[in-house]
């Protein structure tokens, strides 16, 4: 008689068999747990191994990924469709770095001819910056580049330039290069600070020419150049444009030539590949910004064409996904072992939190979990002495990724191998723990009261048990680092299709933009404020105008 095949379990079983079941009797009942639950790609290593994951629920979350029509999103993304339904664009970041010459259309345009028309741009400014033919005002070559964005025009090319620009190879003295995103004038007063306006060049990213933040930094710019050079000299000269809205940039003073473009199929988080990456042509040189672009096109081709089972990216969102919606995770934490990496946390908050952190999905239906968890880090061995006394002491675990550079940039002696040897030891500590009985035998002979050595014992104790994924790559350099930021960039849409929600549009930063402008204008000249303002905001700026009042 023929029996009834049983249904694989859910991902609800999994996770219930799991709860009781300690991060180290999984590797007791599995010897082979490591293996099986690391996956090599180009001389990367992922280790899942000390996730709360087995084989069973990887397989379960393929199934969801096939349920969600993953493969579908993953080749309608590429494809150039309309992804971003909200706001009916494409993400097609992706095309900025294609190596090969395939056409990619949007809405029936093949777009690749201008993408490698602003490529030569790039390239030609960068060099022409680079080698002091790019001259001012006054006739002086460009000794220092202000860049002055905010948000993805300026965390992205931040993050490459001080990754990779801050030490270069003998005998290359390109342009400095600043970065200025705070309206706080603090910023732009010390990123200003030892410059000659005569030398200074600012370049201006703002899609649409109207953010207020860069605005008002730009102006504040201008006004420093127009008293730090000869009366009647042009400062236009001294700046560049990154927009879609020439006209606007022509109305500020910088010519047509000068402006760089930006699509509207490109998202602000996505576009250091863009002409928004002009800093890093100008620091890097444009030979290794094109490495930065085709060490990101490799990750693509890897997201489109290989099996799930194996896709490094959609591992990482399976399990990313898994820890916060089916384990209830609300936080994760990022900590690059490579100092140089030091603004990888505040990149990926940006690109995860502002991609996934919605309260709806794709139709308008409310999420009954969290899209995603939230997200922050710093550097080890930092982070070694500031918060991962909380990972291994406090009551709430938060799963910890690891990303560690085997080989240094700039070589020392044995530090880079106290390094990763740091980093492993700490995914160890956070596995294993610290047991009472190993502490007892430690605090042997201490002369300790019985009292106190228990309180002793008990002050140490790591419970340990705690997640960890162990990210391995050969070195840090323009090709890794560009794999890196695709690797979370594809990893943020995998996790977005299984929540079932648009990781492209930003709706939320909206709100506070729109309800700046009536405060602004009653601080500015005394307008009141609208009748639907709360008694807190109404106290707050009454406070601030009194503050800034002439005494009697």
């Amino acid at each position: 008689m023929a029996t009834l095949q049983e249904s694989p379990p859910s991902l609800e079983a999994l996770r219930n068999s799991l709860r009781s079941t300690p991060l180290l009797g999984l590797f007791a009942a599995d010897p082979q747990r490591f293996s099986r639950l690391s996956f090599d790609w180009d001389g990367w290593l992922v280790d899942f191994s000390k996730e709360r994951v087995t084989r069973d629920v990887i397989a379960a979350l393929l199934r969801e990924a096939e349920a969600a029509n993953l493969s579908a999103w993953i080749a309608a993304l590429f494809a150039g469709e309309k992804v971003n339904q909200s706001e009916g664009r494409p993400a097609l970041h992706m095309a900025l770095r294609q190596q090969d010459d395939t056409p990619v259309h949007v809405d029936g345009r093949d777009v690749l001819p201008a993408i490698r028309a602003a490529q030569a741009r790039i390239t030609a400014l960068a060099g022409a910056l680079r080698d002091g033919r790019r001259t001012g005002a006054t006739g002086r070559p460009i000794r220092d580049v202000v860049h002055i964005g905010i948000g993805g025009s300026d965390l992205g090319p931040r993050l490459v330039c001080d990754a990779l620009g801050a030490i270069l190879p003998a005998g290359e003295h390109p342009p400095g290069v600043r970065f200025v995103s705070n309206v706080d004038p603090e910023h732009l007063t010390r990123a200003l600070h030892g410059l000659d306006p005569a030398t200074t060049l600012f370049v201006v990213v703002s899609k649409t020419f109207t953010t207020q933040e860069t605005l008002a930094n730009a102006a504040a710019a201008r006004r420093w150049l127009q008293a730090g050079l000869p009366a009647g000299a042009a400062a236009g000269t001294h700046f560049v444009g990154v927009s879609s809205n020439v006209a606007a940039a022509e109305s500020f003073g910088i010519a047509a030539d000068d402006v760089l473009p930006m699509w509207d199929w490109v998202g602000g988080r996505y576009s250091l590949w863009s002409a928004v990456g002009l800093p890093i042509a100008i620091r890097l040189g444009p030979a290794r910004f094109a490495e930065l672009l085709a060490g990101a096109a490799s990750v693509d081709r890897h997201f489109r064409s290989t099996p799930l089972e194996s896709n490094l990216p959609v591992l990482l969102g399976l399990v990313g996904w898994w820890n916060a919606r089916l384990l209830g995770h609300a936080e994760r934490v990022v900590v690059p072992y490579a100092h140089a990496l030091g603004l990888l946390p505040a990149f990926l908050q940006q690109l995860v939190l502002e991609s996934n952190g919605k309260r709806v999905q794709r139709d308008g239906t409310p999420l009954t979990l969290p899209s995603c968890a939230a997200l922050w880090g710093m550097t080890g061995t930092d982070g070694q002495h500031a918060f991962f006394q909380w990972l291994h002491q406090g009551l709430r675990e938060a799963p910890v990724e690891f990303i560690v550079p085997l080989r240094a940039a700039h070589p020392a002696g044995t530090q880079q191998t106290l390094l990763v040897a740091n980093a492993l030891a700490q995914a160890q500590a956070l596995l294993g723990g610290r047991d009472p009985g190993t502490i007892r035998g430690e605090l042997a002979g201490k002369g300790l009261s019985a009292e106190a050595l228990e309180a002793a014992i008990a002050a140490r104790v790591c419970p340990g048990d705690r997640a960890s994924t162990m990210i391995l790559l050969p070195q840090l350099d323009a090709r890794r680092l560009g794999q890196l930021l695709a690797l979370y960039e594809h990893r943020t849409f995998v996790e977005a299709v299984l929540s079932g929600i648009n990781c492209f549009d930003q709706f939320g930063v909206e709100l506070g933009k729109t309800l700046a402008a009536p405060i602004i204008a009653a601080l500015t000249d005394g307008s009141p404020l609208p009748a639907a303002t709360d008694a807190s905001t109404r106290g707050l700026v009454a406070r601030v105008r009194a503050a800034d009042a002439p005494a009697t």
